[in-house]
């Protein structure tokens, strides 16, 4: 399962001219869900979302999560962020969940949000979606689970 987090300060989902959904200052999660993902996964993901400190304290550093924050969440399911690129020009997505199984646990993902205590907004699954965010920062986070237990590699680079 793939997530990119942006920090926003406003977003919105937009389907066939209606706004289905919309959020003030929080997080807009776009979420792919892999063949092979189970709710697990989507716990797992949701639960780092909540708690990430990307927001900023009064001194402006990272250190405040959505939940300290206070900020709500807007998750659009977005099955092209597992697009395998290596072959080719037109990218393949054999590696995305089946339609039935992802909408499941996209809403995992949601619940899990919620039951955080995170207000939470939601795209229309499926649908061609008009995706409109400012993003503030701007903060861009990508996240998989396949990496959230995998060993940090130490080194230079760190801020």
């Amino acid at each position: 399962m793939r997530a990119v987090l942006q920090r926003v300060s406003s977003a919105s989902v937009t389907v066939e001219g209606e706004m289905v959904a919309s959020i003030d200052a929080g997080l807009l999660v776009l979420l792919g869900v892999a063949d092979g993902d189970g709710p697990e996964e989507a716990r797992k993901l949701a639960a780092k979302a909540a708690d990430l400190r990307i927001f900023p304290d009064g001194e402006g550093r990272f250190d405040r999560s959505l939940l300290d924050h206070g900020g709500e969440a807007l998750v659009v399911s977005q099955f092209t962020l597992l697009a395998d690129v290596r072959k080719g020009r037109r990218p393949s997505f054999v590696g995305a969940a089946a339609p039935e199984e992802a909408t499941k646990l996209v809403d995992v993902f949601v619940r899990s949000l919620r039951d955080a205590g995170v207000a939470t907004a939601t795209g229309r699954f499926g649908a061609n979606m008009l995706v409109r965010l400012e993003n503030d920062g701007p903060v861009t986070i990508i996240m998989d689970s396949d990496e959230l237990d995998r060993p940090r590699r130490h080194g230079g680079g760190e801020h």
